[in-house]
This record gives structure tokens, sequence and C-alpha cells, in this order.
């Protein structure tokens, strides 16, 4: 495993005092606080559906993932699972997104998810956004993402890597290490990289809600378009496409 060294101006001892941190809202939805789950923070993983004889596609990842902010059948997994559907791709989406993850976290959390769904086939690893608001080194992020695909690989599963951008607020240097980590990681893994899950939704404030952070209904469906063009290279073919009556 390799670490790529970073200014010292850019160590952790850069984390900002009153800036609210984290990646996954709570309080106020104007305020910029995404580092503490909500007081109604949803399961770790949603339980195994025992009458669903379908793969099961994990989407792992905070509060982006979760859908805060907006109804749970409108964040992006719920969308994926209705696109999924639509092009006869035999999967059932598990939302296994929690409000405030990091990915230390994440590392903690995922074998527990992955245990409640045996028949897992896939996992998309959507994680860092909090990490990067909390100016966690990003050789810490990169260990800690390079280990939850190990875990993942390792019982037989398929990942792809979601990357998010940088808080802008931790200067240059932090922003262009914070990038470069899913890019290093995936590199180093051989797994598929999706650069930004909020392709075309972060910055434009139609898509996203008051805090400016968390997408809207419309912003995630634009999440899940994103998701589904990353995932589609990995996803089986459906029946029909592969001669199955």
């Amino acid at each position: 495993m390799f670490r790529r060294a970073l200014p010292s101006a850019v160590r952790p001892h850069f984390l900002i005092t009153g800036l609210v941190l984290g990646f996954a809202g709570c309080g106020e939805p104007d305020v910029r606080e995404l580092s503490r789950a909500p007081e109604t923070a949803p399961p770790p993983a949603a339980a195994p559906a025992e009458d669903d004889p379908r793969p099961a596609l994990v989407a792992f990842g905070d509060s982006l993932t979760a859908g805060y902010g907006i109804d749970l059948d409108e964040a992006w997994p719920a969308r994926l699972q209705e696109r999924l559907d639509a092009e006869g791709f035999a999967y059932r989406v598990v939302n296994a997104g929690v409000s405030g993850e990091t990915t230390s976290g994440g590392l903690r959390r995922l074998p527990f998810v992955l245990d409640r769904n045996p028949n897992a086939e896939l996992v998309v690893i959507a994680l860092g956004g909090n990490d990067g608001l909390r100016g966690v080194p990003v050789d810490v992020m990169m260990d800690n993402l390079e280990a939850m695909i190990r875990e993942a690989e390792g019982r037989g599963l398929k990942v792809l890597l979601a990357g998010v951008p940088a808080p802008p607020e931790l200067g240059r240097d932090y922003e262009d290490g914070f990038a470069e980590t899913f890019r290093d990681v995936a590199g180093a893994t051989g797994v598929p990289l999706l650069p930004s899950l909020l392709e075309g939704v972060a910055g434009v404030a139609e898509l996203n809600q008051r805090d400016g952070i968390h997408p809207t209904a419309e912003g995630a469906l634009r999440l899940a378009d994103n998701a589904f063009a990353a995932l589609k290279p990995l996803l089986a073919e459906p029946p029909a496409a592969a001669g199955v009556p």
C-alpha cells in the first residue's frame, strides 16, 4: 500500500474552527453540517429481503446515499432500482447509507452490512465527503477505502468506487490531494471509478437543497444516472439480452 505525502500546510492541524463539520446533515437545513448523524439516523443496514431471490447491489455511503432531506424512495439508490428494473437487470438495491459516515466508520460498518446481505454481488462505495470536511489526511482516507475494497472483494463482490468533490474551504493543495485519492485507490486496487457521484449536480443550485450540498429529488435522480452508467459494465446481462426466454 502506498501513500502520497502532503505538504505540511495541509496536514490535519487545518481543521477549521467554526465550520460545522461532516458530510451528512443534521440541524438547520441551511447550515453546512455533515459530520453528525441526525437523531433519527437510518439503521446501519437494511434487513435482507429473504423472499427476494435477486442478488443484492449494496449502495454503501453517507447522507448522499441515505437521502438526507428527501424521501427514501427519492434517494439515488431507490432511483437506481427503478432504472435497473426498467432495463431488465435483476438486482435488489440495498440502501446502506448512513448520515455522517466517514471512511473510518464505513470500514467498521461494512462487514456487518455484507453479513446482512449474503447474496450481495456488487457494492458501490461512496464515502469520503465527511473526511474532506473534517480535514482527514488523505493517506488515512486512502487506507480506509483500500481496506473496504479488500473486504468486499474478499467476499467475492464486485466494487465500484464513487468519488465526491473536495470541500474548497481547506485549500487548493488539499482539494487536489483529495481528488487524487480516489484515482490512486482505483489504480492501486484495479476497481472501476466513478470520479464524482455528484457530476452535473454539485454547484447547481436548483439541483441541491438549501445547504448547497445535499441533492434535491431531481438531483438524486442525476446521481442515479451517474451510478447506473458506471455500474452497467459490471452488471450481469438481463435475461432477454442473454437469450433466456
